[in-house]
């Protein structure tokens, strides 16, 4: 059985006992079976294999799942991080689905963009949790060359729907550096225990930062946006950053302050929402857009043989 499908019923079990609460092991077994007989595939499970799924459900995803003895049932013990097992299941969900696509394309219908580096989330969750030296060949968008890394993996960061590895490199000092998972393959996992030093707090890198880009300046900077009153209906709910906070909220306008490190990802951002956001501090950033924004004017002129003329 593949890891994808042993991850899937992993899943299922997980979403059987937090919907029914109270479940026995019949139970399970039953909708394990109905699952395998919509999907194609097979999830079922001996007693003995379903015991070492509940080990990795609990290690894996710190999802404890209990059994009482007297009533014969299995239930999920209620301390526990539900978004943060939640969103990595929810990754390994979605990397099922895209899976599965082909047989049940009638059915449904994805976006071709398909996101990659996925697969490896199982086997670096792994790493991480056991402190597991791990060695990968990586290529940057901007060199035509791979490179070997050998890496002590610390935390996985989801941003934009996309995958990063957050990770000490042991031939560079061990300087914590960000590795995007769709330019990582030939994973390779050692037997190599390393000790974590716990002097790496991924909160604390990314708390003034949108996205996972490392700070470009030493303070953060407050950014005070405005958006048409449809637009600001959408940045209030989903926040751009955690540091957002209301200034203004009338019928005609919603203005926020941010305070965040202006690195390229926030950059992108804005320059995303267009003409519905409007910058109003700093300046240096009001002159960053204006020159981005004139410089994507001069291609569309030159196309057409008009000269630029740029009104301030």
């Amino acid at each position: 059985m593949s890891k994808i499908e042993i991850n899937k019923r992993q899943s299922l079990i997980i979403n059987k006992i937090k919907k029914i609460k109270h479940v026995t092991f019949d139970e399970i077994h039953d909708y394990l079976q109905y699952e395998s007989d919509m999907s194609g595939s097979n999830y079922t499970t001996s007693r003995r294999t379903f015991a070492r799924d509940i080990e990795d459900i609990g290690s894996l995803y710190g999802i404890y799942i209990q059994y009482n003895h007297s009533e014969k049932y299995y239930y999920i013990e209620e301390e526990y991080e539900p978004e943060i097992s939640e969103r990595m299941l929810e990754a390994f969900d979605m990397y099922h689905v895209l899976e599965v696509q082909e047989r049940q394309s009638p059915y449904f219908h994805l976006e071709e963009r398909r996101p990659q580096g996925m697969e490896h989330l199982y086997s670096l969750l792994h790493a991480i949790k056991n402190s597991l030296q791990i060695t990968f060949n990586y290529r940057k968008y901007y060199e035509e060359n791979t490179v070997s890394r050998t890496v002590e993996p610390l935390v996985l960061k989801e941003f934009k729907y996309r995958w990063y590895l957050f990770a000490k490199d042991i031939n560079d000092g061990k300087k914590v550096k960000c590795y995007a998972l769709d330019r990582l393959f030939d994973l390779t996992i050692h037997s190599t225990h390393f000790v974590d030093s716990e002097d790496f707090d991924i909160n604390e890198r990314l708390r003034y930062c949108f996205g996972i880009i490392s700070p470009n300046a030493e303070k953060p900077t407050r950014v005070v946006l405005s958006f048409d009153a449809f637009n600001g209906k959408y940045a209030k709910s989903l926040p751009l950053h955690h540091t957002q906070e209301i200034i203004k909220d009338t019928e005609e306008e919603l203005q926020i302050s941010l305070n965040v490190y202006l690195t390229h990802d926030f950059l992108m951002e804005l320059l995303s929402h267009g003409a519905s956001v409007k910058v109003i501090e700093p300046e240096s950033l009001i002159e960053t857009l204006k020159n981005i924004y004139t410089e994507a004017l001069k291609q569309y002129d030159a196309a057409n043989g008009v000269k630029t003329k740029c009104v301030t």
